[in-house]
């Protein structure tokens, strides 16, 4: 690892405390033990991450410890609701019950989006709504691999999102998911030169963007890899071709390859795949995740509801 980023790194990981921390890179033992229990633990199979909740206002211990125990498995969990309820409440009650539902896992920091309405929440759906005419979510084409909030500055990440699916398309909008924890375990068997040319603070740069209401959302410069004070890990990436510059020397090339591997041509393994019903949503630590194109029925257009946090899960 170069001098210019590890002082930096090791300083993130340890200023939550002493002890063993597996993205040390010299403490391989706890390293070699994580990887292991986490390898071990990951779900083969979308099931184990199902978790029903009865109300989602007033999520039960149960139902709180067990949507907490899959995020420490594998950094997410798919909730499953009624959908009739919901839909006897309302709207208005049922973006309450999403705010209230986020709450109860420590996730009270919203991000403020351009598309975002007074509650924080962003509809995902296609429109030609000004906020939202031009990007890729609010039309019905395939998303590539990403984490939420790659474009946001180094130090103010995307730590957390949930999204919830109040009516499905007809046909497509399938969802594939995966920790980053696991990409991360990956490349540094692959090769340590990777994770640092990951962890570099030019690694990835997301030029600015001007809107059509002249507002600009400046460059973003920063690593793929980041730690909080407690040494937990969130990721900044997006498999988009364009309007994106990565650092320019071969490490990095070689990293950008190998994700594109792992996820663009589905070499991992442990990629899970769902199509979420209504009433069923995502909480997680912002996994990485694609989106299939899909179709809508004339009747019933595809809706979900994205929240973004900038906390992690409580306890994860």
């Amino acid at each position: 690892m170069s001098t210019s980023v590890e002082p930096t790194f090791r300083h993130s990981l340890k200023r939550g405390g002493a002890g063993a921390n597996p993205f040390e890179f010299d403490d391989n033992i706890a390293y070699g033990a994580w990887r292991e229990e986490k390898l071990s633990a990951y779900p083969r199979d979308i099931d184990a991450l199902r978790v029903p909740v009865a109300d989602l206002r007033r999520p039960s211990a149960v139902e709180n410890d067990a949507i907490v125990n899959c995020c420490r498995r594998a950094n997410m969990a798919i909730y499953v609701t009624d959908p009739c309820s919901e839909s006897a409440a309302g709207d208005k009650s049922m973006r309450l019950a999403l705010t209230d539902f986020g709450h109860a896992f420590g996730l009270k920091s919203m991000e403020s989006h351009r598309s975002a309405e007074d509650d924080g929440i962003v509809a995902i759906e296609v429109t030609s709504a000004e906020s939202k005419r031009g990007f890729i979510p609010y039309t019905t084409k395939a998303l590539s691999w990403h984490t939420d909030g790659y474009y946001n500055p180094p130090d103010d990440p995307i730590r957390a999102m949930l999204l919830h699916c109040v009516r499905p398309a007809q046909e497509g909008g399938i969802n594939a998911l995966l920790d980053p924890d696991i990409v991360y375990i990956r490349m540094r068997d692959a090769g340590r030169a990777l994770i640092s040319a990951m962890l570099h603070p030019e690694a990835m740069t997301i030029p600015e963007s001007v809107e059509e209401d002249g507002s600009v959302r400046p460059t973003s410069t920063g690593p793929v890899f980041l730690f909080d004070d407690n040494g937990r890990m969130t990721m900044r990436y997006t498999a988009r071709k364009r309007n994106i510059i990565w650092r320019d020397d071969a490490d990095t090339q070689a990293a950008v390859a190998l994700l594109d591997r792992l996820l663009g041509q589905e070499e991992e393994p442990l990629i899970l795949k769902y199509k979420m019903a209504a009433g069923e949503g995502l909480i997680s630590n912002n996994v990485l995740h694609t989106r299939t194109a899909f179709e809508n029925d004339d009747t019933a257009q595809r809706l979900l509801y994205r929240v973004r946090y900038r906390e992690r899960l409580s306890g994860t």
